[in-house]
């Protein structure tokens, strides 16, 4: 039974597999599935709760699924509740595939160095239509509003690519670097391995979440959510791939010494060649495991920064900076539809890499594949 049949038979780590596509594919997609402009903010429609969607119409007739629109009235003194004025007279039909505002869809940019600004590498395909919305001037807020009047749900779909894509660059920056470090220092052994080696230990003694922290505290009061994701993403990687240099490094010494490492060098192979050709594929299935258990780490440091105020700053959407409206008591107890979404997505993607990865070390296991 070979490694790819035993992942499939593992039903957690199918799920997770499964949830992780569908949550990638929802972010990429963002500008389609989410009803609205994540920036655009509706009059008198701050801090509504999730769109109640009718079935039936004033005269209890059944009409099919519409809403009403929805704006906030004045808030009681003694309570603090707000009174919802809901304007029964003009519905507005639930409707998929309904035409909204315009985006590009698949639009790619890069920050490139020196100053990051965004290079577009494609325009995308221009489009209005949206997954679902309304046929008339009322708003389906799914998850409700935020205190500027913005769609929650939107906000939420497209903060996931801040907060879904910044393990994938960060792991992408990590191992190579790990990988390249731990492999020559294992390899050539010496000096190269004691000062390769100092250095890891080093870094490994800096406590992580302080060290961001610290440094994201310092970065310039201008800076643009472009630059700050960048800046994360490398003050993340730089404290993230001591501890893969230090077990690659481990395993290197061993697999130096097999007979087609020595063969290699027998025939004349030059030392570099053979560390990338020869001796680190044969940890590929450690890589593999280790950088699909690594990615929560890097979205958890993001979403950390992001809720104390340090990373991706407002108006721009993270999961983090959605998290930032816990520290305010009234709404943590008044409005808790704007804290569970994007808390609870955090833990269920978190939750989905880790299985996905253990799934994937069952399956990868030697032991395992004999069976």
């Amino acid at each position: 039974m070979n490694w790819w049949t035993r992942l499939k038979k593992n039903p957690l780590a199918r799920f997770g597999a499964v949830l992780l596509l569908v949550f990638y594919t929802a972010v990429i997609a963002a500008d389609f599935v989410a009803p609205y402009d994540p920036y655009d903010s509706q009059a008198n429609g701050s801090l509504l709760p999730p769109t109640q969607i009718y079935w039936r119409n004033v005269n209890g007739d059944f009409v099919g699924p519409h809403v009403y629109p929805t704006t906030q009235g004045k808030t009681e003194l003694e309570t603090g509740d707000r009174k919802l004025i809901v304007d029964s007279q003009k519905p507005a039909w639930f409707r998929l595939f309904t035409t909204g505002s315009t985006y590009q869809l698949f639009r790619l940019s890069l920050p490139l160095p020196p100053k990051f600004e965004e290079v577009e590498i494609f325009s995308g395909i221009p489009s209005n239509l949206h997954l679902f919305g309304t046929s008339g001037a009322a708003k389906f807020n799914f998850l409700g509003t935020d205190e500027q009047g913005r769609d929650q749900f939107s906000r939420l779909l497209h903060g996931g690519r801040i907060s879904l894509s910044i393990g994938i660059v960060g792991i992408a920056i990590t191992f190579p670097l790990g990988m390249l470090i731990g492999g020559i220092s294992g390899y050539f052994g010496g000096w190269i391995d004691s000062i390769s080696m100092r250095l890891v230990e080093v870094l490994m003694t800096i406590p992580s979440i302080y060290l961001l922290v610290a440094l994201a505290a310092v970065l310039p009061p201008g800076l643009t959510s472009t630059e700050r994701f960048v800046l994360i993403v490398l003050i993340t990687s730089f404290i993230g791939w001591a501890g893969l240099a230090r077990v690659i490094r481990g395993q290197v010494l061993s697999i130096k010494e097999r007979e087609f490492v020595q063969a290699a060098r027998a025939m004349g192979g030059k030392p570099f060649y053979i560390v990338l050709r020869h001796v680190l594929p044969q940890t590929a299935s450690y890589i593999i495991i280790s950088a699909t258990l690594a990615v929560p780490g890097f979205i958890v440091a993001e979403s950390v920064l992001s809720l104390i105020g340090l990373g991706i700053q407002q108006p721009d959407p993270s999961w983090g900076n959605m998290l930032s409206l816990a520290t305010n008591a009234s709404i943590l107890v008044l409005q808790p539809w704007l804290i569970w979404p994007p808390a609870l997505l955090i833990i269920l993607t978190v939750l989905a890499f880790n299985l996905l990865g253990d799934g994937l070390r069952d399956a990868l296991d030697p032991r395992s594949l004999r069976r």
